[in-house]
């Protein structure tokens, strides 16, 4: 046992399910949901993640066990905000089981621990800080409205040169902002379109 022993989180929830996003989608994956979040979202679907003393603490110790017991080959720590906790001991954990790390964040905070995916989902509502951007291994662009595209080209100027772009229409508005997607991608082949296929199939 390392030194997180004595480790907690806030956690919303934890469930096995598929990977409905990004570049990983379909894979088997466990995810844990920590409670806390000082970005909000006015579309957020979780928001019931905000309110970070609304969250029972579960130990590391029993976080990694459970994901070990899921099977899943990765751990997508999300949220919420993850990145407001201190998340070296989890990744840690997770990796000594030989759990592969996976994140998403808003990049308003630091990164803590050591991660093999890092997803990077900027907003408007709070800037993503400059020094998680190293660390993205893809970004995903939330799109509400067509000023989101540029604002993505933006971003994605500050990335790695082999991060993968997403591009993800806003679930209630993804009939409205689809032709405009497709209308960037045209010309912007790198971007890749994220259609949250968790949804579509009726998993968590």
């Amino acid at each position: 046992m390392g030194n997180w022993s004595n480790v907690d989180y806030p956690v919303m929830e934890r469930f096995f399910t598929v990977q409905g996003e990004g570049s990983h989608t379909g894979t088997a994956a466990w995810f844990i949901r920590l409670g806390g979040c000082d970005v909000g979202c006015a579309w957020c679907d979780v928001k019931d993640s905000w309110d970070v003393n609304a969250h029972p603490r579960v130990s590391c110790e029993t976080l990694v066990q459970e994901a070990k017991q899921s099977g899943a080959p990765i751990c997508v720590v999300t949220g919420g905000e993850p990145a407001m906790h201190q998340l070296g001991p989890l990744t840690a954990a997770l990796q000594e089981a030989g759990i592969r790390t996976h994140i998403e964040t808003s990049g308003a905070h630091a990164l803590t621990g050591q991660w093999d995916w890092v997803t990077l989902s900027p907003k408007r509502f709070k800037a993503a800080r400059q020094d998680v951007f190293p660390f993205a291994d893809e970004l995903k662009v939330i799109v509400v409205n067509r000023q989101d595209l540029q604002w993505g080209e933006d971003h994605a100027a500050s990335l790695k040169a082999d991060a993968q772009l997403f591009l993800q229409p806003e679930w209630d508005r993804k009939d409205k902002v689809l032709p405009y997607i497709m209308e960037h991608l045209q010309v912007n082949p790198r971007w890749r379109i994220s259609l949250q296929m968790h949804k579509y199939i009726g998993l968590p």
